[in-house]
C-alpha cells in the first residue's frame, strides 16, 4: 500500500468523481483509477461503488477512509518535521476561528506568516468554540481562536488569554432606552433580541449572564453572523449582546454599556501534546 494511492481515494471521496480526482492529484485519470484498482485488489475489497454518472463510498471504503488519512497526516507531519531540522517550515497549517474574533488580526497575521513560510498550506475554518477544542485534541486542527464566556476555560489544550471584554446592549438610535449612560440587564428584560444560534460559543456568554441574574430573554431572532444581527438592530427590530469591537461607524445604531453585562474571554488555543512546527512557527508570530 503506497501513500499515493491513500492521497487518490481521499481525492475521490471528496470529488465523488474520478475525473475530477485525477485533476486535484494532477495526474490522468486513468493512473488514478488503475492504482485505486491495485489497491482494491490488495485489499480484497471494494473501496467505491461506480457508474457512469455516480461514485459513492461502499461500507468498506467508509471503514477504510479514517485510517487512511491518520497515515497521510502522520506522513505529512514526518516530513514537515524532517524538513523543520533544517530551518525550513513546510506543511499545513489548519486554523479554527470564530465568527466574533477582535483580538487577532487575522488577515494581517496571516499575511506576515505566509511571507515568512511559503511552503506552508495555509487552511481556515470557521465555527465555534467547542468544536475547535475537539479538533484540537484529535489532531485535526493546529490552532484556533476561541471565545468562552468568563466561567468557561479551556481544557486538554493549551491556551492563552487573548482579551477580555464586556459585551454591551447594541441598538438602534431611537430605541426608548439609547439615551440611557448605562443599563442593568433587568433593564432589558422585557426587549426582543437577535442573537447568535441557541448552543453556540458566541451566545453562550449572553445567555449564562441573564440565566445567572434570574432575568428572562426573548431571542426572537437567531442568525450566523454579526453583520445580520446588526441589520436587524439597525431596523430597529432587536436588541443585540455584542462586543464593542466589532460595532462599526456611521450606522444607525448606539452601544450602550451594561453594567452587569456578560463578560467573554478570547483564547489562542494549540495542542498541548505535539504541535507541528507550522503551528509553532503562527504562535510565535502571533505572541
Amino acid at each position: 500500500m503506497e501513500l499515493q494511492q491513500l492521497r487518490y481515494v481521499l481525492a475521490v471521496d471528496e470529488e465523488r468523481n474520478f475525473t475530477r480526482a485525477a485533476e486535484k492529484c494532477h495526474v490522468v485519470q486513468s493512473a488514478l483509477s488503475h492504482q485505486i484498482k491495485a489497491l482494491e485488489r490488495e485489499l480484497g475489497v471494494l473501496l467505491f461503488a461506480r457508474s457512469s454518472r455516480r461514485v459513492e463510498l461502499t461500507a468498506a471504503g467508509a471503514a477504510f477512509l479514517p485510517a487512511a488519512r491518520v497515515a497521510l497526516d502522520a506522513a505529512d507531519r514526518a516530513a514537515a518535521d524532517a524538513v523543520a531540522a533544517t530551518g525550513e517550515i513546510r506543511g499545513k497549517l489548519s486554523i479554527g476561528i470564530i465568527p466574533t474574533v477582535t483580538g487577532i488580526d487575522i488577515p494581517a497575521a496571516l499575511g506576515q506568516f505566509h511571507r515568512s513560510h511559503p511552503s506552508v498550506q495555509i487552511r481556515i475554518s470557521v465555527g465555534g468554540s467547542e468544536e475547535f477544542i475537539s479538533a484540537i485534541r484529535d489532531g485535526a486542527m493546529d490552532v484556533a481562536v476561541l471565545g468562552l464566556p468568563d466561567a468557561v476555560v479551556p481544557v486538554r489544550v493549551a491556551s492563552k488569554v487573548i482579551t477580555r471584554e464586556r459585551l454591551v446592549a447594541v441598538m438602534n438610535s431611537t430605541h426608548r432606552l439609547a439615551g440611557q449612560g448605562q443599563l442593568l440587564l433587568s433593564d432589558l428584560a422585557d426587549e426582543t433580541f437577535a442573537d447568535f444560534p441557541l448552543g453556540t460559543s458566541g451566545r453562550a456568554q449572553s445567555d449564562l449572564s441573564f440565566s445567572s441574574a434570574g432575568v428572562p430573554r426573548r431571542v426572537a431572532f437567531e442568525m450566523m453572523n454579526t453583520e445580520s444581527l446588526l441589520a436587524l438592530v439597525e431596523q430597529n427590530l432587536a436588541i443585540a449582546m455584542l462586543s464593542p469591537a466589532l460595532i462599526p461607524d456611521g450606522r444607525d445604531f448606539l452601544a450602550v454599556p451594561v453594567t452587569d453585562g456578560p463578560t467573554r474571554i478570547e483564547y489562542l488555543a494549540w495542542s498541548d501534546f505535539n504541535p507541528s512546527p507550522a503551528a509553532l512557527a503562527f504562535l510565535g508570530l502571533v505572541h
